[in-house]
């Protein structure tokens, strides 16, 4: 443990982050789910066994480049950020193989069928979220040069703007590494959000900021009595409780219980966000080590 009066960029190292209860990033969220589809076990023996954590790089820019450099991510070891995890399954059908991907820190609301002929069952795009601003689909699909990954597709359409993103899935073994680098990387990431979604993944409520010098502001969301409520809130005016207009008490309250939380409890987290986002010193120290890991993953010195 680091010494009590260390930086952040010394005490960083050297943490290791506890997955907690109903606070869960995707790390968290899939050892969830693994242990509920435990009690398939009856019905379906072997699906214990089967289950695993597979790791997934977002933003590849050279799919051939990563896919090709060695049967597994070993070649790309320090040039990667390891920031996402989700479940997997392999399955065999008529001989067939395929694997089921149940992604729940993305929030998706179904088990993805991957199947390597691309034939039934294999799910192919879908959408994943449609609000009036902006349309997401995704696709899923064995990368052709190396069957140990599955290329994840998105397309994300704001107006007549589309913009794709490729990430690759590593699902030849499981990812032994899911608590010490992904789930510890996510705590310096700079967009900060705490969401509540419905049982099809559409957001219902929630507060969410990038985090960045000088932060001031995020944005809250909530259904209202005329609909739904988005508003930009500076964190200052939640420094002191007793402050804050009636008003304004009185939206928070209907956010907290849209997000599911105890009476009070998101006012509680906003009043020790704005005391940290009002510590110039530390964000500074965070995105710092943000950064360095960015840096890191792009294979760019330090």
């Amino acid at each position: 443990m680091a010494a009590p009066d260390a930086t952040l960029k010394e005490y960083f190292p050297k943490y290791n982050p506890p997955i907690r209860p109903k606070k869960n990033t995707c790390v968290g969220l899939g050892m969830e789910v693994m242990k509920k589809l435990k009690v398939l076990e009856k019905d379906f023996p072997g699906i214990t066994k089967s289950m695993m954590l597979v790791s997934c790089d977002e933003n590849i820019d050279s799919l051939v480049d990563y896919a090709t450099s060695s049967p597994g991510p070993q070649g790309f070891l320090i040039e990667t950020e390891k920031d996402h995890v989700m479940v997997a399954i392999h399955i065999r059908i008529g001989g067939r193989s395929g694997v089921f991907l149940s992604d729940l820190g993305y929030h998706i609301s179904r088990v993805v069928t991957v199947m390597a002929d691309r034939c039934y069952p294999h799910t192919g795009w879908f959408t994943q979220s449609d609000e009036p601003h902006c349309r997401k689909e995704y696709n899923y699909q064995y990368n052709t040069l190396n069957t140990n990954y599955i290329e994840w597709h998105e397309r994300e359409t704001r107006s007549a703007k589309v913009k794709e993103r490729l990430s690759l899935i590593y699902v030849a073994k499981a990812y032994l590494s899911a608590i010490s680098v992904t789930e510890k990387r996510n705590l310096v990431w700079d967009l900060r959000s705490l969401l509540a979604r419905d049982p099809k993944g559409r957001l219902t409520a929630g507060i969410y900021f990038p985090l960045k010098p000088k932060t001031q502001e995020f944005t809250m969301f909530f259904e209202g009595n005329n609909g739904k409520q988005r508003k930009k809130l500076k964190f200052e005016h939640f420094l002191e409780l007793q402050k804050i207009p009636d008003e304004l008490v009185d939206e928070v309250e209907q956010c907290n219980d849209q997000l599911r939380l105890r009476d009070g409890e998101l006012l509680s987290i906003l009043n020790r966000l704005a005391t940290i986002i009002n510590d110039e010193e530390y964000i500074a120290e965070l995105l710092e080590v943000n950064n360095r890991i960015v840096q890191l993953s792009a294979g760019q010195p330090l």
